[in-house]
């Protein structure tokens, strides 16, 4: 029976072959994506046109607080068994390192709490730094560059003037011969601004208020 052997005349010809088909799964797999993206967008279309009698600054701010809303959400629901793990060991390593420093003889402290530096504390505290990097990508940073760039699409002059009979958001007279104009783009960076500092000062006055409620505060003889 005769063997197949691979000679060095026939190598480039299975190096050209193994190349497109590469090619070809990327171009497959790239169309999928651009399809997915075109459709979400399409339905997002579908989604805004009933609330374009709110005018395009009332729509890119609800579109605003729709981005935060899925933000926060995010963060409860992508979250990583690597994530939890490696914030258990941190603050376990942690909690031994400022336990060392309490230590009577305050050299003998520092030098524990210097070895726990170096064997433990600060890999634990990179991996998990950098877990939660990859993290906030996923939850936070990618979902707003998505809207952003929707936004950008969706709102740019043309489209406003076509939607709305105004190619920007707002337009403000200057001392100049032309006014100041707010793009949507801007608008939306605003409002993110906006919205977040509003959520943390909810977030805030809700501690605090959650802090000196009494049903919830312990009376003074069971905090002892």
């Amino acid at each position: 029976m005769p063997i197949c052997r691979l000679t060095n005349d026939n190598w480039p010809d299975k190096i050209a072959k193994i190349g497109t088909m590469e090619s070809l799964l990327l171009d497959t797999i790239w169309e999928k994506i651009s399809a997915a993206t075109i459709a979400v967008a399409d339905g997002f279309d579908a989604l805004l046109a009933p609330f374009h009698f709110l005018g395009p600054a009332m729509m890119i701010f609800l579109l605003a607080v729709l981005t935060v809303f899925i933000t926060n959400s995010l963060k409860r629901i992508i979250i990583t068994q690597r994530y939890i793990r490696l914030e258990k060991q941190f603050k376990h390593w942690y909690h031994l390192r400022q336990t060392a420093l309490t230590c009577e003889d305050r050299e003998k402290g520092k030098a524990l709490a210097k070895n726990i530096d170096q064997a433990e504390l600060n890999r634990a505290y990179y991996d998990y730094f950098f877990e939660g990097l990859l993290l906030g990508l996923a939850r936070k940073i990618i979902p707003i560059f998505l809207m952003f760039a929707y936004i950008n699409e969706y709102f740019q002059p043309k489209r406003l003037v076509e939607r709305f009979g105004q190619s920007y958001i707002f337009k403000f007279d200057a001392a100049g011969d032309e006014p100041v104009v707010i793009s949507a783009i801007f608008w939306y960076a605003l409002s993110l601004l906006i919205v977040y500092l509003v959520w943390f000062l909810i977030k805030k006055s809700h501690g605090r208020l959650k802090k000196t409620d009494p049903l919830t505060t312990k009376p003074a003889s069971e905090q002892t």
